[in-house]
């Protein structure tokens, strides 16, 4: 069952033998508290034919007669269909991602500091695309977020190991060309995007400057747009879903934090679990306490790497990953803490299992995080209770989106990754529901 807050704020003895093991100084393990205390001129060709465009219409062609559905909405001049049920319904930002490759003086002269991510203005964003005028980019629906549910549609496209999934997200994005371009590639990716556009509003952006090294310095500018409302609508979709992903960027934006609570007691309520994304350390750090509202009380799963880790938990740098994610897992039903090319950790009730990382010769590491995330995903709606498989999963999803060009999963490596992870599922790992009493399981 799901923890109740009282449940979460009990600290037995043992539980604070093992807290004071870690930090040396006993705490309660309720809530964790504080302890220190040119997108200006959108091209539509900038993105024309692609990999991800064949493998969005390879998508679309599989699944168009796999999701039987009933509830309309409408979104620019055209109907579509929603399911009466969604297995992931992720709120998070909808962003328009500008990727160009550049070298290290292009960042000194825009007196940026490589491997960082900076919030723009409209008047920053502006100069840096003119600055990268002559250089290759293009436009991509991007976003933490989408990256990982685009991914988890694609590994739920034909019924293996259960029913084909539907995913949806929902986000704010403007009456501009550029939200309809993200609108129009979420949709050919499968994953439904609930939102309608804002008039009069201006879509996020996020400009990925990769250097030779494959350090990637990131400007996002937030857009008018950047605000997601709880309304019925919305409050009706996540009651008819099995988990909610919140995306920690979100906490970024002070009108949308409310949003966040309400949007995590409706699926309370609802019997759905609640997963939430680590995101960025800068951002934790700005908003410690709204994320530990959140964390603390409604969350079931939290993904995180292992700075980010550290930075929820206030630890040092030299605090280990492993230490990290046992001690996350006395918050979180299930902690997933990933570690680069070092490996991952998924923590429960105060233990943690390590999952080796999967070989791979590394191209762009943009989105292996994201990539994991949906691993993980896809393992609890197929009702998975081996942590080890379920992780070496994420790895594998992981190192197959870091050994190419690009964040996002391919259609055909989604379809080989889902076989394979049925194929090697034994029937006694397997349950047939999921839900908080299956995350208690494990």
């Amino acid at each position: 069952m799901r923890a109740t807050s009282e449940a979460r704020n009990g600290n037995s003895e043992e539980e604070e033998t093992q807290h004071q093991t870690l930090t040396g100084t006993p705490r309660p393990l309720g809530r964790l508290p504080r302890l220190s205390f040119a997108a200006h001129c959108f091209r539509a060709d900038d993105e024309t034919t692609s990999d991800d465009d064949n493998d969005e219409e390879q998508q679309q062609q599989q699944q168009q007669q796999q999701f039987p559905t009933s509830k309309q909405y409408d979104t620019s001049h055209a109907t579509f269909l929603l399911p009466d049920r969604f297995d992931v319904l992720g709120l998070g930002q909808a962003m328009v991602d500008f990727s160009g490759t550049v070298d290290d003086k292009f960042l000194e002269k825009l007196g940026l500091e490589k491997g960082t991510r900076k919030v723009v203005n409209h008047e920053e964003r502006g100069r840096v695309l003119r600055a990268m005028d002559g250089c290759s980019y293009k436009a991509a629906a991007g976003g933490s977020l989408s990256n990982s549910l685009v991914a988890l549609a694609r590994l739920g496209i034909s019924p293996v190991g259960g029913p084909p999934l539907n995913v949806a997200m929902a986000g704010s994005v403007g009456s501009d060309p550029l939200g309809g371009f993200y609108r129009a590639k979420l949709r050919r990716a499968n994953v439904h995007f609930l939102s309608a556009p804002i008039k009069d509003g201006t879509t996020g952006t996020v400009i990925v400057l990769t250097t030779p090294d494959a350090h990637r310095t990131m400007l996002a500018y937030q857009g008018t747009s950047s605000t997601i409302n709880f309304d019925p609508c919305l409050s009706s979709m996540i009651s008819s879903t099995k988990i909610l992903v919140v995306e920690g960027y979100l906490f970024e934006l002070p009108d949308t934090i409310e949003t966040i609570k309400k949007a995590c007691e409706e699926a309370c309520r609802s019997g759905s679990l609640v997963a939430v994304t680590a995101s960025d350390v800068s951002c934790i750090e700005r908003h410690y306490d709204e994320f530990w509202e959140i964390v603390g009380n409604y969350a079931d799963v939290v993904f995180a790497n292992s700075d980010e880790a550290r930075a929820l938990c206030d630890f040092s740098p030299k605090e280990s990953p492993i230490a990290v994610t046992r001690y996350l897992s006395h918050f979180v039903p299930l902690v997933s803490v990933t570690d680069g090319p070092r490996g991952s950790y998924i923590g429960v009730k105060g233990e943690a299992v390590y999952v080796p990382p999967s070989p791979c010769v590394p191209i762009d590491t943009c989105g292996a995080g994201d990539a994991y995330a949906s691993g993980i995903l896809y393992g609890i709606l197929r009702g998975v209770s081996d942590l080890k498989g379920m992780g070496t999963l994420a790895a594998r999803i992981a190192a197959t989106v870091v050994g190419q060009q690009g964040t996002r999963l391919r259609v055909q490596d989604a379809v080989k990754l889902a076989e394979s992870f049925a194929f090697h599922l034994d029937s006694s790992s397997v349950q047939s529901d999921v839900g908080s009493d299956h995350i208690s399981s494990f």
